[in-house]
């Protein structure tokens, strides 16, 4: 499925908001649209585990996202978010190499924007003003995630 100019505009201003791609300035953010694909997820699907290996990053078209821990012995399900139109998930996959932290499933029938992470890593390998702009974003992050896996 092709993406319209009505979802470029959306993007846009979805990528905008998410603090690893913030400082981006727009030709990033387009260059970063071509790689985002459109795909459909009918109602409860499972996205991916919690532990699965991330390899992708999501905005939600239309739908409904339920991102949870699952019940495991000893510890009962933990709902950690319901998303909705425009929201993202999964972009942390992006920059880090640890396993997902939840499981996300959709509640209804969902569709969704993917960004591969091979194809984040290549971009911006291939763009030195990308690369800059998102390692001091990189580094922050790594940062809070170090302290909270600390404190766990």
């Amino acid at each position: 499925m092709g993406i319209s100019n009505d979802d470029i505009s959306t993007i846009l201003s979805i990528l905008k908001t998410i603090p690893l791609m913030e400082d981006l300035n727009e030709d990033d953010h387009r260059e970063v649209i071509k790689h985002i694909n459109l795909e459909y997820f009918p109602n409860n699907y499972v996205v991916f585990n919690e532990g699965d290996s991330g390899d992708s990053f999501y905005i939600i078209k239309r739908g409904m996202v339920r991102i949870f821990h699952p019940a495991r012995e000893g510890r009962e399900e933990k709902e950690v978010a319901m998303l909705g139109d425009n929201d993202f998930f999964g972009e942390m996959s992006l920059i880090s190499e640890k396993p997902r932290n939840a499981t996300a499933q959709t509640v209804e029938e969902t569709e969704c924007f993917k960004l591969l992470k091979q194809d984040f890593i290549d971009l911006v390998s291939s763009n030195p003003n990308m690369a800059s702009r998102i390692s001091s974003e990189f580094l922050t992050r790594l940062k809070v995630n170090i302290k909270e896996d600390q404190s766990e």
